[in-house]
C-alpha cells in the first residue's frame, strides 16, 4: 500500500467485502483462536537463548531476537448488513544482528529451536555480505540490559473477550440511531489489535509485553435529492491504546463545548456520536459556503492532531532529516543546520511540543521500544524553538545523543525495526481557559472539529487541511455551520501563528491507527494530544468554488 492509501485509511471509514492488502496480518483464525494463550514466558526465553548463542557463535557482535504473536479482529458494516468479520493470527520470530559493523535480519515462522538457529545463523551470514558495500560501521548508543521485566497495556476489559454478537449489536445501533436521525447510508467499523511481544538481546534484556489498541468508527451520509448534494461526516472518535472499556463509557468524562457539541476523553459514546454526526450532516446540506480570507482559527484537539502528525511529527522523524525516506516520502524542511543554529522560530513562544510513548491510553505508549529501550518523553519544540528530533540507538550519536530516544517499532514479527514517530503532543496552556472563553475573544474566525482532506508537500513545509465540522466565529460568538472550509500556510508560519491555549482540563488525543512509512512498508500506530488551540490570521480557502 502507498502511505497515501494508509493515511486515507487512518480517517475513513472501511466498508469493505474485503481488507486492503497490508492491513491484515497472518492467517485467518476463529474468534475463538484469538483467545488462545500464547507460549509462556520461561519457554519464549529458552527460544531466544538458542537464537542468541546461534548468532554469536556465527561471528554476530550484537543480536536481539523479537518473538511475536500479533492478534487482529476488525468489523465492518453498512446500515443493516454486517460486510466482515476478520479475525487474524500471526506467529513467528524476528532476529536482528550485527557483524563486521553492519545489520544483518532474517525472520522465520518455524518456531522451533531448529528453525531458530537457521533464522539466526542467516541473520549473520547477510550482515556480513551486507559488511562488504558497507562505507561506515554501525554505531549504536549504549543501552543497559533492563533483564527480566513485563509490560502490559492497562485495561479492564480485553476487546477480544467480548462477544462478537455484542460488538455486532453495538455497530447495528449505531447504524440505526443515524438512520433515525436522517442518514441515508453509514458505515461503522471496529478495529482491535494485540501485540504479544517478547524481546530479547545480547544486552542482557528479556523484555515481555502484552499492547492492545482499539479503533471504533464510522461513516454517516446525508443526500438531498432535490439538489443533488450529499454530505458526510466521521466519527470524532480517537484510536486508544485500551480495552473495549473505552466504549462503555466509564473511563472517564465527556468534555462538552460549545452549542452542545461533545468532545471525548477515554472514553466514547459512539452511538451519541453517530447521532449527532446524522443530524450535523443534515445541517451541512445548508451551511453557507465560506469567504475566503484570513481568519483567526480555533481548533479542536480532534482536527489539530492530524496538523500535528503532519507538520511536526513526520519532518522531525531523524531518518527523514537525513534523506533515508527521501525515495518514498520525502525529506524534511526541518534540516539538521537549524537544530544545530539553536535559534529556529518553529513557532510562537506558547508551542512546546514533546515526543514520548509514556503518555497513558495513547497509541504509542509501551513499556520498552523494539530495541529494548525504556520508554520516556522528550522535547522536541521549547518555547517555540527546534531542540531535538526523534531517534533510535543508531541514529542517536549523529546529534549528539547518548542514548536512544526509545522509539524503534516494527509492525510484524517478520519486519525489521526502525525509527517510528511516538506519541507527539502539544502541551496544553497553563492558564485556566474554556473552549468558550477562547471563542468570546475572536472577532472573526473559524472553529474546526475533525479530521478532513489535507494535502502537504514532501518536506512537510507548505500544507492545506481540511475537517468535519466548521462553525463560523463573529465577534465571539458561534453563529453558524460554514461549509467549504479549508486553511493554507506553512509550517513555521501555521505554528508561530498560535496565539492562545486552552488548558489541561480540554486536552485530548487524536490518532492514527494505521500509519505507514518505509520500504517495504510498514503501518504502525500513534497518538497527538493537545487542547483546543487558537490560530490567528491564517489564509482559508473555499473548496467548493468551480475554477
Amino acid at each position: 500500500m502507498k502511505r497515501r492509501e494508509f493515511m486515507q485509511l487512518s480517517g475513513l471509514s472501511l466498508g469493505a467485502l474485503a481488507l486492503p492488502s497490508g492491513l491484515v496480518m497472518g492467517r485467518e483464525v476463529s474468534a475463538e483462536q484469538l483467545l488462545q494463550p500464547g507460549a509462556d514466558v520461561a519457554f519464549k526465553k529458552q527460544l531466544a537463548d538458542i537464537a542468541l548463542n546461534a548468532a554469536r557463535s556465527k561471528g554476530a557482535t550484537y543480536t536481539d531476537v523479537r518473538i511475536g504473536r500479533y492478534l487482529q479482529q476488525y468489523i465492518f458494516t453498512r446500515e443493516t448488513q454486517v460486510q466482515n468479520v476478520t479475525n487474524a493470527e500471526s506467529y513467528g520470530v524476528g532476529i536482528r544482528v550485527m557483524a563486521n559493523g553492519t545489520w544483518g535480519f532474517a525472520a522465520t515462522s518455524d518456531v522451533t529451536p531448529d528453525g531458530i538457529a537457521t533464522c539466526a545463523a542467516t541473520a549473520v551470514a547477510i550482515a556480513k555480505a551486507n559488511s562488504k558495500i558497507q562505507t561506515e560501521p554501525v554505531v549504536l548508543a549504549p543501552q543497559k540490559g533492563v533483564g527480566e521485566v513485563s509490560w502490559k497495556t492497562p485495561l479492564t476489559k480485553n476487546a477480544f473477550e467480548i462477544p462478537v454478537k455484542e460488538k455486532i449489536d453495538l455497530l447495528m445501533n449505531v447504524n440505526g440511531e443515524a438512520l433515525k436521525y436522517g442518514a441515508a447510508f453509514v458505515t461503522s467499523n471496529l478495529f482491535f489489535v494485540n501485540e504479544q511481544k517478547y524481546f530479547a538481546s545480547t544486552d542482557g534484556s528479556y523484555i515481555d509485553q502484552d499492547i492492545h489498541r482499539i479503533w471504533p468508527t464510522f461513516t454517516v451520509t446525508a443526500i438531498d435529492k432535490a439538489a443533488g448534494k450529499f454530505k458526510t461526516r466521521d466519527a470524532i472518535s480517537s484510536p486508544m491504546g485500551m480495552g473495549y472499556e473505552y466504549l462503555d463509557g466509564l473511563a472517564s468524562e465527556k468534555i462538552p463545548g460549545p452549542n452542545g457539541l461533545v468532545g471525548y476523553r477515554n472514553s466514547y459514546d459512539m452511538i451519541e456520536d453517530a447521532t449527532m454526526a446524522a443530524k450535523q450532516t443534515k445541517e451541512k446540506m445548508t451551511a453557507k459556503s465560506v469567504t475566503p480570507g484570513k481568519y483567526d482559527l480555533v481548533l479542536d484537539p480532534n482536527h489539530l492532531g492530524l496538523t500535528i502528525h503532519e507538520s511536526v511529527g513526520h519532518p522531525l522523524e531523524l531518518d527523514r532529516v537525513l534523506g533515508y525516506e527521501a525515495n518514498y516520502a520525502g525529506t524534511s524542511f526541518a534540516t539538521l543546520d537549524k537544530w544545530k543554529s539553536g535559534t529556529f522560530n518553529y513557532g510562537s513562544k506558547l508551542v512546546n511540543i514533546v515526543a514520548d510513548k509514556t503518555q497513558p491510553y495513547t497509541l504509542g505508549t509501551v513499556g520498552y521500544d523494539d530495541e529494548g529501550v525504556p520508554c520516556k518523553e522528550w522535547d522536541l519544540i521549547k518555547d517555540g524553538i527546534l531542540v531535538n528530533y526523534q531517534a533510535i540507538r543508531d541514529q542517536a550519536a549523529i546529534i549528539g545523543e547518548k542514548e536512544s530516544h526509545g522509539c524503534c517499532y516494527a509492525d510484524n514479527w517478520n519486519s525489521v525495526q526502525f525509527q517510528r514517530m511516538p506519541n507527539v503532543s502539544l502541551r496544553p496552556g497553563t492558564e485556566k481557559r474554556s473552549v468558550l472563553d477562547m471563542i468570546k475573544g475572536v472577532e472573526k474566525g473559524i472553529y474546526i472539529i475533525g479530521r478532513g482532506s489535507y494535502s502537504i508537500d514532501q518536506q512537510r513545509y507548505n500544507f492545506q487541511f481540511g475537517g468535519q465540522l466548521f462553525y463560523e466565529i463573529k465577534n465571539g460568538e458561534l453563529v453558524g455551520m460554514l461549509d467549504d472550509v479549508a486553511y493554507q500556510s506553512n509550517t513555521q508560519e501555521f505554528w508561530n501563528s498560535c496565539a492562545q491555549l486552552c488548558d489541561k482540563d480540554d486536552y485530548r488525543t487524536f490518532g492514527s491507527f494505521f500509519d505507514g512509512k518505509g520500504q517495504p512498508s510498514q503501518v504502525s500506530a500513534v497518538s497527538h494530544g493537545s487542547a483546543t488551540t487558537r490560530f490567528n490570521g491564517v489564509n482559508v480557502i473555499n473548496t467548493g468554488r468551480k475554477i
